[in-house]
């Protein structure tokens, strides 16, 4: 099985996972000089690698034209694991507290997620069955299906992206997946079935929403039916949205 897990980070522009933590980065950590959100940087970054093209590009040329804003640098620094988990069990605990007239539960104003969701419960993604990998090839395949909503990534561009896949270094297992994920129809079918409980439907919710920013009628359809498909809330589908806008917005 290929590093997910690693994958993930580059979607999502994440510094990676501390060590014994779920979130957080390693000490000095920050592979592009804090440049941070791979999904932001689109094809501008494939002009600014000259001849080393790296894999944030491929991540860029796939889902960062679609999305058009910046991940805030704070929240960039959480693995990509801890990153959706996070926005989701946030999410969780704001739409609770709305349910049962509680108040809003309070977090400084330099943490945009919780540090971690707590270990042991449903959204650690150490508990998802499969592991932590597997839960980020599920996210993956969550994410790589939200940007194929509208119908952007057809044929040709399918083609670039096999090109920059094969100049990316990457392992034959991940450009594998990458190039089966891209060339298979739209199935939400595939990505609601890796869904084994509300907690993880949320965090599920939550990537695909990371991956565009849905000013696009079909890529709203999507979410709307995704959210339906999943069995979210529509208060807790709310609170997800809430909670990426301030992870994008975060210092």
């Amino acid at each position: 099985m290929f590093d997910a897990k690693s994958l993930l980070d580059q979607f999502l522009g994440s510094q990676g996972s501390a060590p014994g933590g779920q979130g957080g980065q390693y000490p000095g950590q920050n592979q592009r000089g804090g440049s941070g959100d791979l999904l932001s940087q689109g094809k501008d970054f494939l002009s600014s690698q000259g001849g080393g093209l790296a894999l944030g590009s491929l991540a860029g040329l796939m889902l960062g034209s679609k999305s058009g804003r910046k991940m805030g640098k704070k929240a960039v620094t959480y693995g990509g694991l801890a990153l959706v988990a996070g926005l989701a069990y946030k999410a969780y605990q704001g739409h609770q507290a709305n349910k049962q007239n509680a108040p809003r539960p309070h977090y400084p104003q330099d943490a945009p997620i919780p540090l971690e969701a707590p270990r042991g419960t449903a959204f650690d993604p150490a508990q998802q069955p499969g592991g932590e990998n597997q839960f980020a090839v599920n996210l993956l395949t969550a994410m790589i299906s939200a940007a194929k909503a509208d119908g952007h990534i057809d044929r040709d561009e399918q083609d670039r992206i096999f090109e920059k896949i094969d100049e990316a270094g990457l392992d034959s297992e991940a450009k594998a997946f990458l190039m089966d994920e891209l060339r298979s129809p739209l199935d939400l079918d595939k990505v609601v079935a890796s869904a084994t409980c509300p907690e993880t439907a949320a965090e599920i919710y939550a990537a695909s929403r990371l991956a565009i920013d849905p000013d696009h009628p079909a890529e709203q359809a999507y979410l709307q039916m995704l959210a339906a498909r999943l069995g979210l809330e529509e208060g807790l589908v709310q609170e997800i949205e809430m909670a990426v806008r301030e992870a994008e917005m975060a210092g």
